[in-house]
């Protein structure tokens, strides 16, 4: 019988293991994401706190014992004891994620994206925004965009609307926890541009699941609890009609998310390359959904000039 087992072996030497899992720690810190099996992500997430942790301290034995632990520290030690350090000071513990990612191909080992908490590519804070977003169109289709009417709702932040599922609201918390407004006001910014996604899809597929809209006399036909339906529904990393392969939940996995991006002007030359300034406009924008929501006054309501 095994006694003290405190690690997973990975079927490598000690001396293997311990390099394999200094060379992923050291690739986290520097891309704050990394994608790898997920006994190997579980190992390396370990060790990535213990450094992470020694970053906080920030005295002189702790630069050391980092120093001669990462493989890369010409580039991860700056960024450890400087921006690590100052992002995670409020924090307890748990400064990374683990997200599944299927299987590899080939030998069918699970596979798994590892990340560093609040990173600019941070997947559930784009995931916990698409939520918000689909919530929030299904809510103002089925009353017919009357919902901005109610003054009730109009300055209620997303954690109180009555529309947004429980669940929703604990990941909305979470991830916006330590990001202060700045972070509040990315989040709503990233919700808008979902909820224009979803409503421009809507033609093309019958629009979001909602409850279908009934005469008089349907409705009298309608048995017990059951409630008719019309759409279908819309997943969080799903890519729409007329959108980029960038904003599909691939992509944002891949790191998409914190990549710019530069594309033609409207009416200009193929050879340009500035970036372009996309206006989402529909009736849910001017339905007053945004208000609804009860977007700082931070964000400006008025669409970015065109270029």
């Amino acid at each position: 019988m095994k006694h003290g087992i405190a690690f997973r072996k990975l079927g490598r030497t000690s001396s293997h293991r311990m390099l394999m899992l200094r060379n992923l720690v050291s690739s986290l810190l520097e891309h704050q994401q990394i994608k790898t099996t997920l006994p190997k992500a579980e190992e390396a997430a370990r060790l990535a706190e213990q450094m992470i942790t020694l970053g906080k301290k920030g005295d002189l034995s702790a630069k050391r014992r980092a120093e001669a632990f990462l493989l890369n520290g010409t580039k991860t030690l700056p960024l450890l004891f400087g921006q690590y350090a100052d992002r995670y000071r409020e924090r307890e513990g748990g400064y990374t994620r683990i997200h599944k990612f299927g299987h590899r191909q080939g030998d069918h080992a699970p596979h798994a994206i590892l990340e560093l908490v609040d990173n600019p590519r941070d997947i559930r804070f784009e995931m916990t925004a698409r939520a918000v977003a689909r919530e929030t169109v299904q809510k103002w289709l089925s009353s017919k965009g009357e919902m901005a009417k109610d003054k009730s709702l109009i300055g209620d932040a997303i954690e109180d609307k009555p529309w947004i599922r429980d669940n929703t609201k604990d990941a909305y918390l979470s991830v916006v926890k330590f990001r202060g407004e700045e972070g509040r006001i990315q989040f709503e910014k990233k919700a808008i541009e979902w909820a224009n996604h979803l409503l421009a899809d809507a033609k093309a597929n019958g629009g979001l699941l909602r409850k279908a809209e009934l005469t008089e006399e349907a409705q009298k036909k309608v048995v017990g609890l059951t409630v008719p339906k019309t759409g279908r529904r819309h997943l969080a990393g799903e890519r729409l009609i007329g959108m980029s392969d960038r904003a599909s939940g691939l992509s944002i996995a891949g790191g998409s998310v914190g990549k710019g991006r530069s594309a033609v002007n409207v009416g200009g030359s193929k050879s340009s390359t500035t970036p372009r300034q996309r206006t989402w406009k529909s009736i849910f924008w001017e339905g007053g959904w945004k208000d609804s929501l009860g977007q700082s006054k931070a964000v400006s309501s008025a669409p970015p000039a065109a270029a």
